[in-house]
């Protein structure tokens, strides 16, 4: 909260009445505002920049330190326009260090994920740890949790009541992710927070994959400021020409930036200065393999869109859309400290970072010392479960012995899964799962001590030979999900998270081939980013020993509960087909 005294004494520097702590000379600015390259200095006091001006020596004394910029660009910080970080399983303190040395100094996200664990109220230590961190977090309360239709089991629902406490706290920036099926549904807790985010003056963030023509307008209607999920650049080309701050998504699996910065080069030039950069989902690998926003600049480069606009796309575009331009998104008196030196607009290659007005990368070398916060133990204790047995997720049929017709949730893309039916044996009363037709068993297990739901299907694409894989990271729920064509090693991957509190694992035939503890609500942990890429780098090569041919099994596993994803999900509730927003019996017909 800023109080008379710090805004005084920033008037008072922005004056040189108070001189500067730090002074960045000799660069060429990068003038997102107005689409200009010049010399010009930055002063700044604090967290804030004070100064921009062809000479600031009137705001330099003996003790502001200060960078020579001689032949560098100075850019300002990059903007994550929507990122569930959870879906990292870094926590916030090693995210901002894994993300920071790539020049994202801001991101727009919901915390969602430690919602459905925590609560609201939850998030209370998760904001301290940003505030001692260099990133910035722009926070908007989901329009209502779980996001699942039908509604599957969390440990807190946000509902109307939350939005009424909640919208007006100086950590909110906004509606966070409305979905088009809540619109169209016309469900009423959403409406009511609709309803406040337009008295409170709260932009609303949006999420409507494939929505186009009447249904676009109806989904409008609602108000929606921004969307991050087209699946085509003439989507994205409709939804920009209708009002929408529209952003293109390149996250560590889902790949849509070629397709999306079309609607730029071969729909409408003007598209570009409301359209803004967003990861959504990134994984520590991806980030350290080809970065994070700044590889999206450097990719719309080689798309053919000019260096200037880029950067404007990874900066102002988005803080204008989210309404923060006066906080971030440029580099002028008044904004934050968030200030990037990069060898040239057209490679963008980072070589030193300022965020919040702190040195964190100093010519490609780490200067901030990240200190990991100490962790409440309700933070560490949020999986409870009784151990399972093989039996619990065996699917049981009347049929003792015979064939079924089963409709199988086939992956086609981490963000498409569509029905396959395929016909599998029935062995004494048991549905069995089928190397050979490449079908694998699905379950979700409950893991809030709420219910003990334990859903059972069937998926296909899988390519399983053995084992089985598991995660308590699984976004929009969370819950425990487990798949394999073996049950005793589905039953020991899914013991193994239990009774660690959370994590991702490879069994096959009952040994423990690959873990990764996830203690922090089930969902992160601490470890730093590059001891987390190596474990990454070992549930991957586990995942190909079981035979999946999917490029990320653990991150296809953990998106399985996300009924907006067309067509098919599973939650702890059952199988959900999408389009009719119900849950389907995956036993079309049993044959004797």
């Amino acid at each position: 909260m800023l109080t008379t005294k710090q805004l005084t004494d920033y008037i008072n520097a922005g004056a040189a009445k108070i001189k500067a702590d730090l002074a960045i000379l000799n660069g060429t600015l990068i003038n997102v505002n107005t689409g200009e390259y010049y010399q010009a200095d930055v002063a700044v006091y604090k967290d804030k920049i004070v100064a921009v001006d062809s000479d600031i020596s009137s705001y330099i004394d003996e003790h502001t330190n200060k960078i020579d910029a001689s032949g560098k660009y100075l850019a300002p910080g990059l903007i994550d326009g929507h990122i569930h970080v959870e879906c990292s399983k870094m926590s916030m303190t090693r995210f901002a260090q894994a993300v920071l040395p790539h020049g994202t100094t801001s991101i727009i996200t919901g915390f969602d994920e430690y919602i459905s664990v925590l609560g609201v109220e939850g998030l209370e230590h998760i904001f301290k740890e940003v505030d001692a961190s260099p990133l910035k977090v722009f926070w908007g309360l989901p329009y209502k949790t779980p996001y699942t239709i039908p509604t599957s089991t969390i440990a807190y629902n946000v509902t109307a009541e939350d939005h009424a406490k909640y919208q007006t706290n100086p950590n909110c920036y906004g509606v966070w992710e409305l979905v088009r099926e809540a619109v169209q549904t016309k469900d009423a807790d959403t409406i009511q927070a609709l309803v406040l985010a337009h008295n409170n003056h709260q932009p609303i963030f949006g999420c409507s994959p494939l929505a186009t023509g009447k249904d676009l307008n109806e989904y409008l209607m609602s108000g929606v400021r921004v969307d991050h999920e087209s699946y085509s650049h003439e989507e994205f080309l409709e939804k920009a020409r209708k009002g929408v701050h529209t952003i293109i998504r390149e996250s560590a699996v889902t790949k849509f930036l070629q397709e999306n910065i079309k609607a730029i080069t071969q729909g409408a030039l003007g598209v570009a200065r409301h359209t803004s950069f967003c990861s959504d989902d990134v994984n520590a690998r991806s980030i350290q393999t080809v970065g994070h926003i700044d590889n999206m600049v450097r990719l719309a480069i080689k798309a053919g869109v000019a260096p200037m606009t880029a950067i404007q796309m990874a900066t102002i575009n988005g803080a204008e859309a989210y309404q923060i331009d006066q906080l971030v998104g440029s580099i002028a008196p008044g904004k934050a400290a968030d200030i990037l030196l990069v060898d040239n607009p057209g490679t963008f290659n980072i070589e030193t970072v300022i965020s919040k007005g702190n040195l964190v990368l100093l010519n490609n070398k780490e200067v901030f010392d990240y200190q990991v916060p100490e962790r409440p133990q309700k933070l560490l204790t949020t999986v409870k479960h009784e151990r399972l047995t093989a039996n619990d997720f065996k699917y049981q049929v009347e049929l003792a012995n015979g064939s079924a017709l089963v409709e199988t949730i086939k992956s086609v893309g981490p963000f498409m899964r569509k029905r396959r039916d395929v016909e599998l044996p029935v062995n004494d009363h048991i549905v069995t799962p089928s190397v050979e037709q490449d079908v694998a068993a699905v379950s979700v297990v409950e893991r809030y001590g709420i219910n003990g739901n334990i859903s059972k299907g069937f998926i296909s694409g899988w390519s399983f030979k053995k084992g089985a894989i598991a995660t308590t990271a699984s976004p929009d729920d969370n819950n425990l999900v487990v798949a394999g064509v073996n049950y005793d090693d589905m039953a020991l991957a899914a013991n193994t998270l239990i009774e660690n509190g959370g994590g991702q694992v490879v069994v096959i035939d009952g040994k423990v081939i690959s873990f990764l503890a996830l203690p922090l609500a089930g969902i992160a942990t601490d470890l730093p980013p590059k001891e987390l890429v190596a474990k990454e780098v070992q549930l991957d090569e586990a995942a190909k020993k079981i035979g999946s041919t999917l490029p990320e099994p653990l991150f296809y596993l953990s998106f399985l509960p996300i009924t907006a994803i067309p067509d098919l999900a599973i939650t702890d509730g059952g199988n959900v087909d999408y389009t009719k927003l119900a849950y389907f019996d995956p036993i079309l017909e049993l044959r004797a």
